[in-house]
């Protein structure tokens, strides 16, 4: 089956320390650059071509970056209690892009996956199907 797919991509920097094991270093503060993208699916475009607006897309996200930009992960409540992973901080961009996405968001659109890169090498996914949350 054929699938359209349009990504946003934005970068920030935010700080976290691991928690719950042994992990070296990673148990002390220290930041990271993130790169977050940001990837919408669906079968169908809209009356203009469009899957969705990409402007909507780089808004969801904007202000999601102008949230998490300089802060520090393990205080973020929605992380309480919880290893602020990479694994973690993907669904929770994931749950923050479809709620301000939602309001207005494009019957066409049947998936969306939030990749994070913590650096060059190394990155998390979360995927939402959006058709289940109806």
């Amino acid at each position: 089956m054929a699938r359209y797919e349009l990504g946003v991509v934005d970068a920030f920097s935010a700080k976290h320390y691991l928690i719950g094991g042994d992990f070296g270093p990673e148990n002390d503060l220290h930041a990271h650059d993130y790169r977050v993208e940001v990837v919408l699916e669906g079968d169908d475009l809209d009356r203009h071509g469009f899957l969705v607006d990409i402007d909507r897309v780089k808004g969801a996200i904007s202000g999601l970056v102008s949230r998490f930009d300089k802060q520090t992960l393990n205080d973020v409540p929605e992380l309480s209690g919880l290893n602020p992973s990479c694994e973690h901080f993907a669904r929770l961009f994931a749950d923050g892009v479809c709620a301000r996405l939602d309001g207005e968001r494009s019957p066409q659109l049947s998936g969306l996956t939030v990749k994070i890169w913590e650096d060059a090498e190394a990155w998390a996914s979360f995927r939402v199907d959006l058709n289940k949350m109806e």
